[in-house]
């Protein structure tokens, strides 16, 4: 505990970013020595410049970080540097880990098989059902969720991922103390009962919008992979793609209507290479996810779900791809008629959904 409060007050010094601490620990050894170094050892070291030096010299206050740290525990947040057993494994082997995170709620080992999901805060209700249903069906296979708890996808993320009692970690971009957005109070208590919040900021930090997109490298640094639902062609979530793909994650994205602004961000995804997502099982073979698992009910259980004939045709051959009307028809030798009245069943039951005249599984 001595060690960390040193990691904890270096993290909190002005102008001291993450890499900035690691490569002070790393240079001098550990987080107290950096603490005990002089004014000239910190210059000698050629890591940070004159303006940082000055603030590490200005802010040699570890007994405040005493008082802090107890404050920290009273309100049930754990800190944990990069080197404590419980710092998630997969977030250790980024590019730039945060030294230092807080952690109010739990986290597991099996919290290594995680996937990210993003999005627009803006979201269509296709988005909002599509990021749900992704959330809902990996969690049922034993995968957490790792989102951001804005508004809209991030938010249907968390959401879907309870409804199936699974795991789902929020990563915020201010301190644990505040719940950004506030309407996300109550989600905030749900993901505290199956997960975790966690931050890289100190426990006070207020929510600030150039805070947001270096969480993103956090989202997708704990995940093997990130799917973005909807996006802007600017949109944040674009962000932590890039970070994913830095990082060597893989990217997932679901089509979206080409006249729909929120779409055009994962289009786009998709044109430049990433993952088309149209069925779960896009996602866990990308993965090479060894899971043994069963295809949800709503697809195979056809007497409860009352699938028709030409439905379960229709089915069967939009689990290998999407599909246009036409290729519909062709691939299952239907009569358009009972092929059209059959669609229209499926996405009725909440089993098809069209977009851009392609029929895809949700």
């Amino acid at each position: 505990m001595k060690e960390k409060k040193y990691w904890v007050w270096l993290s909190s010094v002005p102008g001291v970013g993450s890499k900035s601490s690691m490569n002070l620990i790393r240079y001098f050894g550990s987080a107290e020595n950096v603490y005990q170094c002089s004014y000239s050892e910190l210059m000698a070291s050629g890591l940070i410049r004159e303006q940082t030096v000055k603030s590490i010299s200005e802010h040699r206050n570890i007994e405040d970080i005493d008082e802090y740290l107890k404050i920290v525990k009273e309100n049930g947040i754990k800190v944990y540097t990069i080197h404590d057993d419980e710092y998630p494994e997969n977030l250790k082997n980024i590019y730039d880990p945060p030294p230092v995170l807080y952690v109010k709620g739990e986290l597991i080992k099996e919290d290594g098989l995680a996937v990210g999901i993003v999005g627009s805060r803006k979201a269509s209700d296709y988005g909002l059902k599509a990021a749900q249903r992704i959330a809902s069906r990996l969690a049922e296979l034993g995968i957490t969720i790792v989102s951001g708890m804005a508004l809209g996808i991030d938010s249907a993320a968390h959401k879907g991922a309870l409804m199936s009692k699974g795991r789902t970690i929020a990563v915020f971009g201010c301190g644990l103390k505040y719940v950004y957005p506030m309407s996300n109070y109550n989600l905030s208590n749900e993901i505290l009962k199956s997960g975790a919040l966690i931050s890289e900021y100190l426990f006070d930090t207020e929510p600030f919008p150039a805070q947001f997109p270096a969480r993103n490298r956090i989202i997708s640094g704990m995940s093997l992979g990130v799917i973005v639902v909807e996006a802007g062609e600017k949109s944040g979530s674009l962000i932590t793609a890039d970070f994913a793909l830095e990082q060597g994650r893989e990217v997932f994205a679901v089509p979206g209507n080409i006249s729909s602004p929120t779409s055009r961000g994962t289009n786009t995804l998709i044109k430049n290479g990433a993952k088309l997502v149209s069925r779960i099982e896009d996602i866990i073979e990308e993965l090479n996810l060894k899971i043994i698992y069963k295809e949800e009910s709503n697809i195979n259980n056809n007497v409860n779900l009352d699938i028709s004939i030409e439905e379960d045709c229709i089915l069967a051959f939009l689990r290998e791809k999407g599909g246009s009307k036409e290729e519909i028809l062709a691939a299952t030798g239907l009569q358009p008629g009972k092929a059209m009245g059959a669609l229209t069943k499926l996405e009725v039951k909440g089993l098809v959904q069209q977009i851009g005249g392609i029929y895809l599984l949700i």
